[in-house]
């Protein structure tokens, strides 16, 4: 295992190409350096290499740097390949003039000139952070292209310049980076440039052990962030994909992480990437967010059309805001429990009330559970009438400081029990709610209120000719 010199500054560098919008891989590499040259009071260099002009798009670039930004990884300097030409022809030319490059013919159609390394055919020996001594034997790589003429150099050659020029002294990337390796230590040889050290970290794989891809969810940095994930959430699981801390912790905060990360715990076999644990650290973050922040979220996934809504009003959001944090893991999951209508009974009546929608016996029209409503059905009527109306005296005997879902379940539930507590509580709900799933009764009637509660049970006799 190489060793960190204190002496020296630490240099780190991520170098993504803007070939494409930044993947969960790519940023858990661009964590890991951020984390260990943050460790180590170091410099952290993000260098845009865009030297495949018709592949790169200033579009991803953008991606890359924002997808960064919201996680808050930030840069001490910045560079971007294609500003730095002249540099590396500088290093062609003198490759070229002390013979360890040479100019050749394109074997595509024989015309025009590229630039081969010249191949020393050794074997190649260095020490890899994570995955101990590695060696090569060059003589299969051939005399390698670095450059398609003086003025477009290609990958192998901008990224050992660079290295070089910029003082990096570790190469923190994916193991699937390994096989550059000696070609980048053949030509690091060549212009006398100082070897880095190494650690190549294991991929991210899908659950079917296969390399993450687009295929198998979200990869992009930016759809967690529009699926309404929290940034330190997803630091935080990505920190924990191939290494961790040698204890049983999960929860850190970036400075806990920078405190703790080193290169010696990265594991070496792939790590799976698990979107239900995600999950799991998103909740947990969410539960940790400050009350005023938690509403002010709530509010801005809220559905337009909830918020069009006639009875919509900030202080049911805020009454509502606990209830909806039990049921969701991100802050998109709003919007998909608004789809299926879950939110309109707090802010309006049930539309079990309206006539047109429920004739005389207050059937759902083609509704194939009618049986799963009991209320509908002649011989439970007089039943119901009289737990519905029970349910209304009790209450009306439960002072408005009282009128909490514990205090309300507790006048309730003696008289549910004796009763059968699917025959009061489910028929409660459904009044309360329209809906054949919701919150609890308790906590729909503490949410809406005495004065809203006991209105749509009282409502719901009236309708059904229970009165």
């Amino acid at each position: 295992m190489a060793e960190i010199d204190l002496k020296k500054e630490v240099v780190v560098r991520f170098a993504p190409s803007p070939t494409g919008v930044l993947h969960v891989g790519s940023a858990r590499t661009a964590l890991f350096n951020y984390l260990f040259a943050r460790k180590n009071s170091g410099k952290m260099i993000l260098r845009i290499e865009d030297t495949d002009k018709d592949r790169s798009k200033p579009e991803y670039e953008k991606d890359i740097k924002v997808g960064l930004a919201w996680l808050g990884i930030d840069f001490d300097e910045e560079y971007r390949q294609s500003d730095r030409g002249e540099v590396y022809k500088k290093y062609l030319e003198k490759m070229i003039d002390d013979g360890t490059a040479f100019e050749a013919e394109e074997n595509k159609n024989g015309t025009g000139k590229i630039i081969r390394f010249k191949n020393p055919n050794t074997k190649i020996t260095f020490e890899d952070n994570v995955r101990g001594e590695v060696t090569f034997d060059t003589t299969e790589l051939g005399d390698f292209v670095i450059a398609k003429d003086l003025n477009s150099p290609l990958y192998h050659l901008g990224v050992v310049v660079d290295d070089h020029e910029m003082g990096i002294t570790h190469v923190i990337r994916g193991e699937d980076g390994i096989s550059n390796t000696p070609r980048q230590i053949l030509i690091q040889d060549a212009i006398e440039a100082k070897r880095p050290n190494y650690a190549h970290i294991p991929l991210i794989l899908a659950s079917d052990k296969s390399k993450l891809s687009k295929r198998h969810s979200a990869v992009s940095v930016l759809d967690f962030r529009k699926d309404g994930y929290l940034p330190e959430a997803l630091v935080n699981f990505l920190a924990l994909i191939g290494w961790n801390p040698g204890d049983d912790r999960e929860i850190f905060s970036i400075e806990e992480l920078i405190k703790e990360f080193t290169l010696e715990k990265i594991q070496k076999g792939g790590a799976v990437f698990n979107t239900e644990k995600l999950d799991w650290f998103n909740k947990e973050y969410i539960r940790n967010l400050e009350s005023k922040k938690v509403v002010g979220f709530v509010k801005e996934w809220m559905p337009e059309r909830i918020k069009q809504l006639e009875g919509y009003n900030d202080e049911m959001l805020m009454k509502i805001t606990p209830v909806i944090l039990e049921r969701i893991n991100k802050w998109n999951d709003i919007g998909a429990m608004a789809e299926e209508g879950e939110y309109d009974y707090y802010f309006e009546q049930p539309q079990y009330l309206v006539d047109e929608l429920f004739p005389n016996n207050f059937s759902r029209p083609n509704n194939d559970k009618e049986d799963k409503l009991f209320w509908t059905q002649e011989k439970r009527k007089e039943i119901i009438k009289k737990h519905i109306q029970k349910v209304v005296e009790i209450m009306q005997n439960i002072s408005q400081e009282d009128f909490t879902a514990e205090k309300i379940k507790e006048a309730i539930w003696n008289y549910a029990g004796e009763e059968g507590r699917g025959n009061v509580l489910w028929p409660m709900r459904y009044a309360l709610s329209g809906r054949d799933k919701s919150p609890d009764p308790f906590t729909l009637s503490e949410v809406l209120g005495k004065e809203e509660t006991i209105e749509r049970l009282q409502v719901v006799t009236g309708r059904l000719g229970l009165k």
